[in-house]
């Protein structure tokens, strides 16, 4: 069964890499050679009770199957992180992948799984020993000098090399977002400090929206009328960056202006004490709440929102709708709640309110009469995004029905991207760094104070989304805060990260966009200005410039973990 156990292995390997641009080296498969052994020495120790052996080589094949059509989807196998986001909540997204093609891989290798043992229970003593000595010679160099990229790695070693911590902590206190290449500032917004105070506030993070799907940033369609509309007389920064490319975390960064850091859980940022955004609105007089069409108990949630300002937290659970999946409830239902919130304020109270929508996360699913008919996964996402566009626009009509939205600053941001393989492997959003991943629409409007378009082509991070607010309204910011007013004249950098499979962490400055893995392997370097696409690497060309952003990126990820882990 080990020998066995091996080329089940190396089949799904070969289902997983087939069509990929993936390097083939002699070592690719040793890692399954280390497994098939380690089970072989299991089989030799229970040789007198097979059954004991059969009952774990039933589990190693079932994992190595479900494994492939997952990894053909996302480029990795399960890894520690991706077992923690799965849950009820996705349940919808889950059903969805689970096709005829999925099914017919999982059967394939459980095909291979039943006949090979048979196969190779009629060879000879001598010949069974011969494959024995070459699987054993061919593990031993795996071994030592192990494939590290991640759909390259099986399931066992993928989610092995998983728990381990991918960044140690260290202890440095360095400018991480201080450009390294030259550029300048392209508009001056310090005119604008203060132009909000005394406004309400109404911060609206869009699910799964990236910036290329959009109006105002180039794209041909037209997903979101109401915010096209919006953006004719508003701030829009057309390079803002997400600092991780998953939602949870991602809104830890946008409430508490500090980064995420690698190897950590939700409950690791409930201890954080980074004043919020909303907590420092509330310390200014406003009633703060946030409401959400999902539900908090997604990825934790409620450990990134608890005692961060909000008086009041509603998700899709408290407030009900008139259709509901997995992951939430439809949008006019949680406008509604958010608007009737409004009402029961006192004549004169200023607010500060949140609203997290779930329109654009896969499967992409909408209410009946809303959803089109047919379409590719693209068509799906932007329908979706359609449908979130017509709940922005009831809220914005809300509002001016009410008398309050001349008096009420707008920040629209996007949460993360969201990729339909652009690039090899790359869909969904949590996997990759690259544009459709981590670039995001980011829009301010303050009716009659901004009066007409205003287009800032500099560098934005989304974890300079609450001292940007708190300048505008006049607050002060907190020293705890690791972001920076984007009205502020001085250039900097985006830094962003993600965990999930392969440890990658990357770089906007300037023009350049750079991506390496976190310990140092395959560094990527795009000129973005002149290749949105992300099409051609120029890592060899700049051997320097690619020196320094390693250098930056491995220190800032070690202080971040530091300071989140001391």
């Amino acid at each position: 069964m080990a020998l066995s156990l091996f080329a089940v292995l190396a089949v799904a390997k070969a289902a997983m890499l087939a069509g990929r641009d993936v390097q083939i080296t002699p070592l690719i498969f040793a890692d399954d050679a280390l497994i098939a052994t380690a089970f072989g020495i299991v089989e030799w120790l229970t040789r007198k009770r097979r059954w004991l052996a059969l009952t774990l080589y039933i589990p190693l094949v079932s994992y190595a199957a479900i494994n492939v059509p997952l990894a053909r989807l996302t480029s990795s196998p399960l890894t520690l992180q991706m077992f923690r986001a799965t849950g009820s909540a996705l349940s919808d997204s889950i059903a969805h992948h689970f096709t005829p093609t999925a099914i017919a891989l999982i059967a394939l290798i459980g095909a291979v799984a039943t006949c090979l043992p048979l196969a190779m229970g009629r060879l000879s003593l001598r010949a069974r020993t011969s494959l024995w000595v070459v699987l054993l010679l061919y593990m031993l160099p795996g071994f030592c000098f192990p494939e590290r990229t991640g759909i390259t790695r099986n399931a066992f070693s993928m989610l092995t090399h998983s728990v381990w911590p991918r960044v140690h902590a260290r202890t440095l206190h360095e400018d991480w977002r201080v450009p390294i290449a030259a550029h300048q500032r392209t508009v001056d917004l310090e005119f604008l400090r203060g132009t909000a105070a005394g406004r309400n506030i109404v911060l609206i993070s869009l699910e799964s929206t990236g910036a290329q799907y959009l109006r105002p940033y180039g794209a041909t369609n037209d997903p979101m009328p109401n915010l096209t509309k919006l953006a004719e007389g508003a701030l829009l920064f057309e390079n803002a960056y997400a600092v991780y490319p998953e939602s949870i975390k991602g809104l830890f960064s946008v409430l508490c202006s500090r980064y995420p850091a690698f190897d950590t859980e939700t409950r690791d940022y409930a201890c954080v004490r980074s004043p919020a955004i909303a907590e420092v609105a509330r310390g200014n007089g406003y009633r703060t709440a946030l409401f959400h069409s999902g539900r908090f108990m997604y990825l934790g949630m409620r450990d990134i929102i608890n005692r961060r300002g909000f008086e009041i937290l509603e998700d899709g659970g408290h407030i009900g709708g008139n259709h509901e999946s997995s992951f939430g409830v439809d949008e006019p239902s949680t406008v509604r709640r958010m608007l009737q919130w409004v009402d029961s304020l006192n004549g004169g109270e200023r607010f500060c309110a949140m609203y997290l929508p779930i329109a654009g996360h896969h499967p992409y699913e909408v209410p009946d009469g809303a959803e089109l008919s047919g379409g590719s996964e693209r068509d799906r996402y932007l329908n979706a995004l359609r449908y979130s566009d017509g709940a922005l626009g009831q809220l914005l009509d809300g509002l001016k029905q009410r008398g309050v939205y001349s008096n009420t600053l707008f920040v629209i941001y996007g949460d993360h991207g969201e990729a339909f393989g652009q690039h090899d492997a790359n869909f969904g959003h949590t996997f990759f760094l690259y544009e459709e991943n981590v670039r995001v629409p980011l829009l301010i409007a303050a009716p009659g104070a901004i009066q007409s378009s205003i287009r800032a082509s500099h560098v934005a991070s989304l974890i300079d989304l609450a001292p940007t607010v708190a300048d505008l309204a006049g607050f002060t910011a907190p020293l705890e805060w690791q972001g920076t007013s984007l009205l502020n004249t001085d250039s900097r950098i985006a830094l962003f990260f993600t965990d999930y499979s392969l440890p990658l962490v990357g770089i906007r400055d300037g023009g350049w966009k750079f991506i390496c893995e976190v310990n140092g392997r395959g560094a990527r370097l795009f000129k973005v200005c002149s290749d949105p696409a992300e099409s051609t690497d120029c890592a060899v060309r700049h051997r320097e410039l690619v020196a320094a952003y390693r250098h930056r990126v491995s220190g800032w990820a070690a202080a971040q973990k530091a300071l989140l882990k001391p």
